[in-house]
């Protein structure tokens, strides 16, 4: 079965060599639906909470067994919203303004030879309700619907290296852009408030990213964005060197 085509339509068998497969273990139920908005690396939007939902054959609760002994997990996973759209030897990374290019293997870029991405997030919870396992983490940067294909524990003195030099990444983004709610957006939020208690929090952070395309962030920018949250769609501008959320409204269906 060709490769793209099977992760797609969200194939269970990705790759077979020999006697030994690559499958996905579980999905990922997160709050950002689409690819725009998602911050760009873990941790940055701490509100960014997810459900990792472990598939039948891997849902033995003892799979999670001591896991909750660790403050942070390693999620490998598929970037099947990009998957087919192929790869190129180089990219245009962000940070880097969206012009200047480097190779692939000096990014981390979702457009790879093989479509495969590493998140560090922080562990919150497992439960297992009416047959299915669950973990809950915190600090999620994946798309809702994200395969997953293993879940490993964060070995603080082993991955955390102090003398680790990070390139042309070497600090976390600030856009130094404030976030501000409309009378109207912030009325809506209080009636969402039982349902997403933590809404306001979660735009805020996301919003302070500046999930612009990198090429308008420097530009004089009048246009209205919207971003999907959740089952929300919210329209945001910016201005004055402020991003005013303006409308926060259910999708339609």
């Amino acid at each position: 079965m060709n490769i793209k085509k099977s992760l797609a339509y969200y194939s269970i068998t990705i790759v077979k060599t020999m006697n030994q497969k690559i499958e996905p273990i579980g999905i990922v139920h997160s709050p950002y639906k689409q690819k725009f908005a998602i911050p760009r690396q873990p941790n940055l939007v701490s509100a960014g909470t997810a459900t990792i939902e472990l598939y039948t054959e891997f849902g033995d609760i003892n799979c999670l067994r001591e896991i909750e002994q660790f403050s942070h997990l390693w999620i490998i996973f598929l970037f099947h919203g990009t998957a087919e759209q192929g790869w190129s030897p180089t990219v245009q990374p962000p940070r880097l303004g969206g012009q200047d290019k480097v190779g692939v293997f000096a990014s981390r870029s979702p457009f790879r030879p093989n479509p495969i991405g590493i998140s560090a997030v922080e562990y919150s919870s497992h439960q297992r309700v009416n047959s299915k396992s669950t973990l809950e983490v915190k600090g999620i940067d994946l798309l809702d619907g994200t395969p997953v294909l293993d879940i490993k524990p964060y070995i603080p003195y082993a991955d955390s290296i102090e003398s680790a030099v990070g390139g042309y990444a070497e600090a976390a983004p600030n856009s130094g852009l404030s976030v501000i709610f409309t009378d109207a957006a912030q009325v809506q939020i209080d009636e969402l408030n039982s349902i997403y208690p933590e809404l306001r929090e979660l735009i805020t952070q996301v919003l302070t990213q500046d999930p612009r395309p990198a090429w308008r962030v420097k530009d004089n920018d009048e246009k209205q964005y919207g971003m999907t949250l959740y089952n929300l769609n919210i329209k945001w501008a910016v201005n004055n060197g402020s991003i005013a959320v303006t409308s926060i409204l259910p999708e339609e269906s």
